[in-house]
């Protein structure tokens, strides 16, 4: 079967489809960081606007690069939640047309299960049940996946998520937004070690970032530190407190295998600490850097998989991540 991935979540359109025999056929992205980037942030309905413009062109684009036509497709997958509305109403709105005039399922997917089974797409070995820790601009989370591709959620942030700090300690050093990339490459200047920031909650599960960016914007203002080691040791201090609520989670569900992803899980820093600090009692698994990134292979892929399984339903979450607001198709 070909199944077609729509993913329109934040400020990156993208489509992809994904052969059930032979895999991801093509992936287009057509990202706005460009047009964000001079306001330090994603602005939702400047988003919403350029989905709106860039999805009929991304998909014919997928279309032609896997070398089918439209009516080869077998389904649609779409993101559904979480994620700014209005970008993600364009891209639902769009699949619900294709659904439509095609004749075709549509799967709705959640952005999150999506960003943890992605990581079967580079490790085909890989079968549940595992961990799945998603660290990115929106979320950090971490949930324990079952044989059955049940998403059980086990911890999240009380606060600001990993990028979300990421992008904030990089715009008071008056680094380029997206903060993740500028704070990991001037960190390879620093010493890690530098500056002993505090880590919060450190005996539970749940996990909390507004404290380490605080200590870090009194740190510049103190000026006792460069940013080079500061950023350092902020990253290292994140990172870490990833790696101990991973520990709390593996330990609570008796799990070797560890799964990392989301925007976050690009950072070549933590890449290695994580493999370096579980070596020797769990197995880890990246997705590439490329499926890090909001993608339509995930979504395409993820659809194939739930569809099978028919689950058509998501995962649970928090109010953080629109479920509350969300619970069927828009």
């Amino acid at each position: 079967m070909i199944f077609l991935g729509i993913e329109t979540s934040c400020d990156e359109t993208s489509a992809a489809v994904y052969d059930s025999c032979s895999g991801i056929k093509s992936s287009v992205i057509s990202s706005q960081i460009d047009i964000h980037s001079r306001y330090g942030g994603v602005v939702p309905e400047i988003a919403s606007r350029n989905h709106a413009l860039k999805i009929e062109t991304v998909f014919y684009e997928a279309i032609e690069k896997a070398s089918i036509s439209v009516s080869d497709i077998d389904a649609v997958g779409v993101t559904r939640a979480p994620g700014l509305i209005g970008a993600l109403f364009v891209g639902v709105s769009f699949a619900k047309g294709l659904s439509y005039a095609l004749k075709i399922p549509l799967i709705p997917v959640n952005h999150l299960s999506a960003h943890i089974v992605s990581a079967e797409l580079t490790h085909p070995e890989l079968v549940p049940p595992y961990t799945g820790l998603i660290i990115s601009g929106g979320h950090s989370h971490i949930y324990q996946v079952d044989k059955s591709y049940n998403f059980r959620l086990f911890s999240y942030t009380v606060d600001d998520a990993a990028g979300e700090a990421f992008d904030k300690v990089a715009k008071m050093m008056g680094l380029a937004y997206p903060g993740g990339p500028a704070i990991e490459n001037l960190s390879t200047k620093g010493n890690p070690d530098a500056v002993k920031f505090p880590v919060a909650m450190k005996a539970q599960s749940n996990m909390s970032f507004s404290g380490l960016k605080t200590a870090v914007m009194n740190c510049l203002n103190q000026g006792y530190f460069t940013k080079a080691d500061i950023a350092a040791s902020f990253q290292s201090t994140l990172v870490q407190t990833l790696i101990n609520k991973s520990q709390i989670a593996l330990k609570h569900f008796n799990s070797d295998k560890l799964v990392i992803s989301g925007g976050v899980a690009c950072n070549g820093y933590l890449r290695d600490k994580f493999h370096e600090y579980f070596k020797d009692s769990c197995d880890i698994y990246f997705p590439s850097k490329y499926l890090c990134t909001d993608n339509g292979d995930m979504i395409a892929y993820a659809a194939y998989k739930f569809m099978h399984l028919r689950k058509f339903l998501d995962i649970k979450g928090t109010a953080r991540d629109n479920e509350s607001s969300i619970n069927t198709i828009i």
